[in-house]
């Protein structure tokens, strides 16, 4: 059965993500899956170029930092009180809130970048936000949606998947 990547096929890819300058982002150690076609599942511009492929076609996307996770945006940066956190706080925390002068709803998780003399910098921005990064996949599997697969909009998995999906 040689599928090709189409609307409504759940696609496994094997991937690893660089920088521009080929430093290692995120190695890929678990294989991405996700319902093609459109559902908003992975970045667009890596679903335009998966579409049409079959198994064990690769393909390399380099994206602008607007197609992946955003301009750096300096006001996601927040000092806060020491007195605040738990004690055990360390550099690389992270913690949901909403940014001030936000709705309660618009939650970010911002991480711990830094801790000094009883105040906490905290920066609301994705890691990889304001980088061009290169996408490198292989498809490795390729198979039709379930129809409740296409109705939620993304993938289902084994048994503990069910538990987020309502």
């Amino acid at each position: 059965m040689n599928t090709q990547v189409a609307k409504n096929t759940v696609v496994t890819l094997d991937y690893n993500v660089t920088d521009s300058d080929g430093e290692l982002v995120d190695a890929g150690k678990e294989p991405l899956v996700y319902l093609h076609g459109g559902y908003d599942d992975i970045f667009p511009k890596i679903e335009e170029a998966v579409q049409g492929k079959k198994i064990g076609e690769s393909i390399k996307v380099k994206l602008q930092p607007d197609e992946a996770f955003g301009d750096y945006d300096e006001e996601l940066i927040q000092i806060e009180p020491r007195s605040q956190f738990p004690e055990e706080l360390q550099v690389g925390m992270q913690f949901e809130g909403a940014p001030e002068g936000s709705d309660d709803e618009d939650f970010v998780i911002y991480r711990v970048t830094d801790i000094a003399d009883e105040k906490v910098v905290l920066d609301g921005n994705h890691p990889l936000a304001g980088m061009a990064l290169i996408f490198n996949c292989t498809v490795t599997a390729v198979r039709p949606a379930s129809a409740e697969e296409i109705a939620h909009g993304h993938v289902h998995g084994g048994d503990d998947d069910d538990a987020h999906c309502h």
